[in-house]
């Protein structure tokens, strides 16, 4: 979809092109999330789950075209994808090494967006439970570590499709 514009991301003759694959994966993520009811949508948390899903969803098109009646028949891949034993860190990477060298150099918006979105999650850390540590009875809420934020929404969007 194409849109006249003075400025931006601008494709053939001038006109701003509008990411609407990123757009598209990212809103099907936010329906999951939602749907599961997993946490507040305001949360970083939330945040999370929404970004590591959608790059899951937007990665694993290899056209940039997803179709909204692909959707519930693409879940059970996005669910192995999102499984705990597989190496998402390492398939996100080289699905956007992938895109942008089909891409030739010039990122498109989509992929503006979803490398973004990748360097949020792999950047930013949050507080979140210590699985690995002994607990400790007077603590409420139990030891905590700070956490890569795609470690903490990888299985939130793992569990949101499960609960869909």
């Amino acid at each position: 979809m194409l849109h006249g514009s003075q400025g931006g991301a601008t494709g053939a003759g001038g006109e701003l092109t509008v990411p609407m694959a990123w757009l598209y994966a990212e809103y099907i993520a936010d329906e999951l999330l939602r749907t599961g009811d997993l946490m507040p949508p305001t949360s970083f948390e939330f945040r999370a789950g929404r970004d590591a899903l959608a790059l899951t969803i937007f990665l694993s098109d290899a056209e940039d075209e997803l179709s909204g009646i692909r959707v519930v028949s693409q879940l059970e891949t996005w669910s192995s994808l999102t499984a705990y034993d597989q190496p998402w860190q390492r398939w996100v990477r080289e699905r956007l090494a992938e895109r942008e060298g089909r891409d030739g150099g010039n990122r498109s918006p989509d992929l503006e967006l979803a490398v973004a979105a990748w360097r949020w999650l792999e950047e930013t850390e949050l507080l979140a439970a210590d699985l690995d540590a002994v607990p400790v009875p007077d603590e409420e809420d139990g030891p905590q570590v700070w956490t890569p934020a795609w470690q903490l929404g990888l299985p939130l969007g793992h569990l949101a499709i499960h609960l869909f």
